[in-house]
This record gives C-alpha cells, structure tokens and sequence, in this order.
C-alpha cells in the first residue's frame, strides 16, 4: 500500500456521512440515493457482529471503508440473492458465511492497496469458514480484486429491485489470498 493511510475500526453511526461521501464518489451515487442508503448503513451496523474498517490519512479524512456481518436468511438481501443460489445449488453459501456488505476507496486513492487491505482485515476477524458479497455483473477493478482474493461468482445477472443493473453474487473461502495469482 504506498498511501499513507491507516487501517482501523470504524465507528459507522459516527462517520456515515463521511462514508457515503467516499461511496457515493466511487459508485455514483445521487443525493436521493445516499439519503436510503444512510438508513440502511444505520441499521445494518445494530446487527450482531457487524464490523467496520476505515481507511484514514494523515489529514484524518476517510479514503475508504469496508463494513460486513455475518450472514443471516432472514435479512433482504439474502433473500434476493438466495433463489439464484439456489437454481445453482450452491444456496448453502448463505449459511455460516460473513457479508462484505460495502467496500468502497475514494477514487483519489484507489489502485493502491487500500481496497485488499480493508477486506482482508475485515474477514481475517470473521469466525466464518467463507465469505460472499455482490458486485455490480461486469468486467470491473471491483470483481477483479475480488477475483485476486479468491472470490468466484456463484450467481450471475442477479437482478435486485430498484439496482438499474444487474449483479453478481461472489463467494470465497476464509482466509482470503494475500497476494495477487
């Protein structure tokens, strides 16, 4: 990693703002967007083992962040996701696996490390033997690091009410690759 960021807790109710400022510049996202997504990152981080890290440089500005939770059937996005496992019969990814709900690197500092140092601190503390996660369906920087941890897509074309585009859903076992293939 040559920026000089630090990786640590993150306290998600208190930098949500913050947060959704990094994602909303990496993902594009409008203000009516950020405004659902803030009540959803506000109630996922109540959930039982729900974790996040942040990325902080020198000047104490957030570069990126990366929160997740152990996976639970009840919760919406498993059930959207889980009939296209299960047409694949691999719907048993969803039991005794931990979530990488959000990973996002403000643009200024991405390509850099920061993005496989954030998620691999994060699931190297998971008590689960795998992890799984959703990445928007197309040749991306996103699922080629995902693809360099250990990641497989599971399921593709998963569409989610509202997304405009279609999804992939990935699943690696823990501990993820350290290095790049």
């Amino acid at each position: 990693m040559t920026d000089d960021v630090v990786i640590g807790p993150l306290d998600l109710a208190a930098h949500v703002d913050e947060a959704l400022a990094v994602q909303a510049l990496a993902f594009g996202l409008d203000d009516a967007e950020i405004a659902v997504r803030r009540q959803i990152v506000l109630r996922h981080i109540t959930y039982p083992g729900a974790r996040a890290l942040g990325a902080t440089t020198p000047e104490g500005r957030l570069a990126g962040f990366v929160y997740g939770m152990p996976n639970d059937r009840a919760h919406w996005w498993s059930s959207v996701v889980e009939p296209y496992l299960r047409d694949q019969d691999l719907d048993f990814w969803l039991d005794d696996a931990f979530v990488i709900t959000e990973l996002h690197v403000h643009p200024r500092h991405q390509n850099r490390g920061i993005g496989r140092t954030l998620i691999t601190a994060l699931t190297d503390a998971a008590a689960q033997p795998r992890s799984i996660l959703s990445a928007i369906d197309t040749d991306s920087p996103a699922r080629g690091l995902y693809r360099s941890l250990g990641y497989t897509d599971l399921a593709r074309n998963v569409l989610f009410p509202s997304a405009p585009r279609p999804y992939a859903v990935m699943g690696a076992p823990l501990p993820l690759r350290r290095r790049r293939p």
